[in-house]
């Protein structure tokens, strides 16, 4: 069974996500480097999905990579699929919620340990929840 979030049409999207969102989570876009308020974002909690609020990143996984774009190690269990990506030229693996299919970024293999896997997300394709609120 299909969830509304996976089962949406476009003006659907267009009306509940900003236009900078639904650029990056429906049209694949890419944010500007060093926008994201997200990129500062240092308080315990959960990155979440901007589309449909799926929990995507768990805060302890955040570091700064200094690529211009929120970096985690790891996503949460089940939270992200990925797909190759064939754009700009070259083969990238793209991350996408798997609740709602949006885009989020592209995960690489220059990352930190446990991992060695870098997912440098949209900013604007997130939310931060924080804990205890």
């Amino acid at each position: 069974m299909q969830s509304d979030e996976t089962t949406r049409t476009d003006e659907e999207w267009r009306k509940i996500l900003s236009p900078e969102a639904y650029k990056v989570l429906r049209q694949h876009a890419t944010e500007r480097a060093g926008t994201s308020p997200l990129n500062a974002e240092k308080r315990r909690g959960t990155f979440v999905c901007a589309g449909c609020g799926q929990p995507l990143y768990n805060s302890e996984t955040k570091f700064e990579s200094g690529c211009g774009w929120p970096s985690f190690w790891a996503p949460l269990d089940g939270a992200v699929g990925t797909s190759s990506d064939n754009s700009w030229f070259m083969v990238r693996t793209e991350v996408h919620c798997a609740r709602c299919q949006g885009h989020l970024g592209h995960v690489f293999d220059d990352g930190p340990q446990p991992t060695g896997q870098r997912y440098c997300m949209n900013g604007v394709a997130m939310k931060f929840e924080p804990e205890g609120e």
